[in-house]
């Protein structure tokens, strides 16, 4: 590792001090490993993100290595050592592997990748990398995506290796490519969305010749897969600083290939919200919907709250008296989200559930000061089903207006509205509402067998128990049987 010295500035000696704190952590696993390989005439180097995040302070269990040895040679030397290996990469040059191992007097599970020596590239068509090998660390650092990632500790005499400067860009938190950036989102478009990804994660600023290259290459991500595209969002959105990624994603125009309709909402202006339009509004919601979440980074409730209002675009009327309407953008927003998220090849649970929420959100605003009746709540809790914990954070996270009265009003009516779902909830299990009279009770009263009739008497019966609460046996079975009455 290199040395600090009087000369070197102070941010510099202490990533440095944190690199050796870290390497020293994970020493017994890694060196081992660089050992099997040294015997079996090959170098290995811890290398890329597990570099970067060890000068940060915040290496984790997950260890990234590079090596000259091609996959079926890395193979043959994990194979006997590690727990468990998977060939789920190897067409791209990875061997992933689990390793249990006892450090200090804890013992630890590492997630292992090593990756050969690689270069790879698009050609204008392909939605895949083409991969060829290398023969030497330097070929295979400068085809890493940022210089910060462009370091590598060879091991076992942990030589620090950064041909492109990584360390000081590194120390000045700043992203910049260890060739030029055109030449290097060539080779992999996706990395023009790790760029902003990395800001959002890191909280680094990104070189300006870099962002000039985002904007005037931003087409380019088009012949990226949409998985590839969709796991890079997600990455951002569950970083520390989305506002930051989705940023330069809309400045620099690649959100118009992978996400159109966020840029979209910059051209409209919020009745609700004069002071800022929809877009700046929308980030606003989504800081907020962070800032209620209680179990960590939630995905379905940050895209539901950057999506909520995308409908307004296509929703916008100008009424006779000068305001701007956007009546049903909650519905034509939830259509939208659907679609948007199909294409990213989202999975169908979570395009159902961000789009439910994106349907629900204005819910809560009929409400008032508390002019629903109990029916009206039931339906509420029905409607938002396992989403309700997700609505009620949405909702207040709506809420971005600068008035103190309004909102603190607002405030106090949502806590009223819990209130009382707590209370119907304890007293009517909400969480489970259904028919007080099961399928099997409606045909063994009604005389009849399976059928059209059965699921529509459950649904007469699922209204009742809605508007009017939980019924007495008594009285569902003559309810039951005086609608039945009428529909002969």
């Amino acid at each position: 590792m290199p040395n600090a010295n009087e000369d070197t500035p102070t941010a510099l000696s202490q990533v440095q001090r944190r690199a050796v704190s870290e390497l020293l952590r994970v020493s017994p696993v890694a060196d081992d490993l660089a050992r099997r390989f040294q015997e079996a005439g090959f170098s290995l180097a811890l290398v890329g993100g597990s570099v970067r995040d060890a000068l940060l302070g915040r290496l984790g269990n997950d260890l990234d290595f590079t090596t000259d040895a091609r996959p079926e040679d890395v193979l043959k030397i994990v194979r006997p050592w590690a727990d468990a290996v998977w060939e789920v990469g190897i067409a791209f040059g990875t061997v992933g592997c689990q390793k249990e191992a006892r450090v200090g007097d804890v013992d630890q599970s590492y997630q292992i990748e090593v990756t050969t020596y690689r270069s790879e590239a698009y050609d204008r068509t392909s939605r895949k990398p083409e991969v060829s090998y290398g023969d030497s660390i330097d070929e295979d650092l400068v085809r890493r995506d940022f210089t910060v990632n462009a370091m590598a500790v060879a091991l076992p005499e942990k030589e620090f290796i950064d041909p492109y400067g990584g360390l000081e860009d590194l120390a000045a938190r700043v992203l910049r490519t260890p060739g030029t950036p055109e030449a290097s989102f060539s080779d992999d478009p996706l990395r023009m969305m790790r760029a902003a990804r990395f800001a959002a994660q890191l909280d680094f600023e990104v070189a300006p010749e870099v962002v000039t290259a985002m904007k005037e290459m931003s087409g380019r991500i088009e012949i990226v897969s949409a998985e590839r595209v969709r796991d890079e969002l997600n990455k951002l959105l569950l970083s520390s600083h989305p506002r930051k990624g989705l940023g330069l994603l809309v400045d620099t125009g690649l959100a118009e290939h992978v996400l159109p309709e966020l840029p979209a909402l910059r051209l409209e202006s919020d009745e609700h919200h004069r002071h800022k339009d929809v877009y700046e509004h929308s980030l606003t919601v989504l800081d907020q919907a962070i800032d209620l979440e209680e179990d960590g980074p939630d995905l379905v409730l940050r895209l539901a709250a950057l999506l909520h209002d995308i409908g307004k675009p296509r929703t916008r009327r100008f009424e006779k008296d000068g305001r701007v309407s956007f009546h049903h953008h909650e519905v034509v927003g939830a259509k939208m989200t659907k679609k948007r998220m199909t294409a990213l090849k989202y999975s169908n649970e979570m395009i159902k559930d961000v789009s439910r929420l994106v349907e629900l959100h204005l819910r809560f605003h009929g409400y008032g000061t508390g002019e629903w009746t109990d029916s009206a709540v039931r339906r509420y809790v029905r409607d938002a089903g396992p989403m309700l914990s997700r609505l009620h954070k949405l909702t207040r996270s709506d809420c971005t207006t600068r008035n103190k009265r309004k909102a603190g009003a607002l405030s106090r009516a949502y806590d009223g509205l819990e209130d009382r779902i707590a209370q119907l909830q304890e007293q009517e299990e909400l969480d489970a509402i259904r028919p007080d009279l099961d399928g099997n009770q409606i045909q063994e009263i009604l005389g009849i067998g399976p059928g059209p009739a059965i699921g529509q008497a459950y649904k007469f019966l699922l209204e009742l128990r809605l508007e009017n609460g939980p019924m007495e046996h008594d009285q569902a079975v003559a309810a039951l049987k005086a609608w039945w009455a009428t529909q002969s």
